[in-house]
């Protein structure tokens, strides 16, 4: 067994720890040890635009609903469900007999009118001719003058008939009114569709998509106020501005677009203004319906203030760094901070941009203490 010390070197060593540890960290260097090491730098200055970021929906720039314009039963489906389609693609075809049918009745018609006319305008010139002479009276004429009349308007009417016939005949084909992605067909031939009610599918056009996010009255006199500085209308056009979509997957790259419309007046309920946002899909990849999160220039370019997200600590609600002064002690300071941007952490108040603070190595860097700091220059972008 080791000998057991002294009671009374183990109370001076007891003593001595507890002087040190009253006495804090300026104790222990005043005792010869070395200031602990930090890293520190310079925030980095330049001008920056600060982003917002609004969660909303995709939405097609276009949607119709396929509907029959004439009842009958429908004879051939002539798409793959899902399929991109143009515009005038052939859809459906209805049971035609019955169309053509009527279109040939009212051919037949057109003939019989049209021989009516004429009969009765060279009654009506024999008649104008022979009243000259004395030789038929007056009321011959008019009597002639009206059936003729009314063969005219028995003609218009055949003529009607039969474009009516036509078009009844073309709507049994039904065709995609837009271009985009078909849905899948709701009826399958055999089953009877009535005009205007029977929903066959859908089509949603795929590009350019829509995004639709609400923002509320504090952020939309915030952007107004930007745009008049920029001598753009918001609510006309919505001044342009360009915009960056996030999708919930990572591995799915951010896609840009432009503010193109603005509603115009806010929610009376909930305080909000709806906005959209034109997007670029070339590619299909985006659909109605997904959520993205929105980025959109929250401010005019100023001289901004940033910092590492490592040189932030908290303490409870509030949000402090570290400087280190020109004899090595240290001070904290409260800052507000703001959104990220190109990798670090946007100061909005509680630094000019010229303090020297700590960046690593914070835990060794007390208040009042004594550090040996080794300075760093901050790159402009921070390196992932």
């Amino acid at each position: 067994m080791s000998p057991r010390p002294p009671r009374g070197a183990l109370t001076a060593a007891v003593a001595l720890a507890l002087v040190l540890l009253v006495a804090g960290p300026g104790a222990a260097q005043q005792s010869g040890q070395a200031p602990p090491p930090v890293t520190v730098a310079s925030p980095v200055v330049k001008e920056i635009v600060e982003d917002d970021e609004f969660v909303g929906r995709f939405e097609a720039a276009q949607a119709v609903d396929i509907r029959a314009r004439v009842s009958g039963y429908l004879e051939e489906v002539h798409f793959q469900d899902g399929a991109l389609i143009e515009e005038g693609d052939l859809l459906y075809t209805i049971d035609q007999r019955i169309f053509r049918n009527a279109l040939s009745q009212a051919q037949s018609q057109i003939g019989i009118a049209q021989a009516s006319f004429d009969f009765t305008l060279e009654q009506l010139q024999r008649a104008e001719v022979l009243i000259q002479n004395g030789n038929i009276p007056q009321s011959t004429v008019d009597a002639r003058r009206e059936a003729h009349l009314t063969a005219q308007g028995s003609l218009e009417q055949a003529r009607a008939a039969l474009e009516t016939a036509r078009i009844n005949l073309e709507f049994s084909e039904i065709r995609a009114p837009i271009s985009g992605r078909i849905d899948r067909t709701a009826v399958t031939p055999g089953n009877l569709v009535q005009q205007d009610s029977t929903v066959l599918t859908s089509i949603v056009s795929v590009d350019p998509m829509f995004f639709y996010f609400d923002i509320d009255e504090r952020y939309f006199i915030a952007y107004s106020t930007d745009a008049r500085a920029m001598g753009v209308d918001l609510q006309q056009g919505a001044g342009d501005r360009p915009i960056v979509v996030t999708l919930s997957d990572p591995r799915i790259p951010p896609v840009e677009g432009v503010l193109d419309f603005s509603e115009n007046r806010l929610d009376p309920d909930a305080g909000s203004m709806r906005v959209r946002a034109v997007i670029p899909n070339p590619e299909g990849r985006l659909v109605p319906g997904l959520f993205g999160t929105l980025n959109v220039p929250g401010s005019l370019p100023y001289e901004g203030v940033l910092i590492p997200d490592e040189a932030i600590v908290a303490d409870q609600n509030r949000r402090l760094v570290v400087l280190v002064n020109e004899d090595g002690t240290t001070t904290p300071r409260e800052i507000r901070p703001g959104p990220r941007i190109d990798g670090y952490r946007v100061v909005r108040d509680g630094l000019a941009g010229s303090e020297t603070l700590v960046v690593e190595g914070l835990m060794r860097a007390r208040p009042g203490a004594r550090v040996t700091p080794e300075r760093v220059a901050l790159p402009p972008v921070a390196e992932n």
